[in-house]
């Protein structure tokens, strides 16, 4: 088991907007946000990208985002494996955290097969023991429910809202800051 102390610590917060499941096609994701950020409060950086969906492929209608009003522009966008290389120095070397794992984890297996990247900490796992019985984990109900969205917004990009990647990924980062700043550790088990 590994254990991750949170005090003090850089992590990068990755979080995908996907087309969600239709029968006869894979989940793909059409648009990235990365989020490097030190519990600590020093400096942070980001990282967002589009990502290639084809004009044809239909995707979920309850999948949430802004994906029907810009689907020229993911049609002309690259696609995960055209900015690895950007990508990837954003992804290894430390912690990643996203809010709900298994979307997240499942892409970037798939992307990148032989890279062991990790560990992870998951926001919702942690929301669910830190804050007990609350109606919604969701991250566009915990963060103004914390007093968080002053915090997130003055980070995400003017106009951005929950069900963007990048502002997905900030919220995630500012909800772990706010957990590391009552002095936990999160220890993962070997995956």
């Amino acid at each position: 088991m590994a254990c991750i102390e949170l005090q003090n610590a850089e992590f990068t917060a990755v979080d995908f907007e996907t087309t969600g499941s239709v029968p006869g096609w894979p989940n793909e994701p059409w648009q990235i946000g990365a989020f490097r950020f030190s519990t600590g409060g020093a400096a942070s950086s980001t990282f967002s990208s589009f990502l290639r969906i084809s004009t044809g492929r239909p995707f979920n209608r309850y999948a949430p985002g802004r994906h029907a009003q810009i689907r020229g522009t993911l049609a002309e966008s690259p696609t995960l494996a055209g900015i690895w290389g950007e990508l990837s120095p954003w992804l290894r070397g430390g912690p990643l955290v996203a809010h709900n794992i298994g979307t997240e984890r499942t892409i970037l297996r798939a992307a990148a097969p032989l890279d062991r990247l990790g560990p992870w900490i998951d926001t919702l796992e942690l929301s669910r023991r830190l804050l007990p019985g609350r109606a919604s984990y969701a991250l566009e109900d915990i963060i103004p429910d914390l007093g968080l969205g002053a915090d997130v917004a003055a980070l995400a990009p003017a106009g951005a809202g929950p069900h963007d990647a990048l502002y997905d990924a900030i919220a995630c980062g500012v909800l772990l800051r706010h957990f590391a700043a009552g002095g936990l550790a999160f220890c993962e088990a070997s995956r």
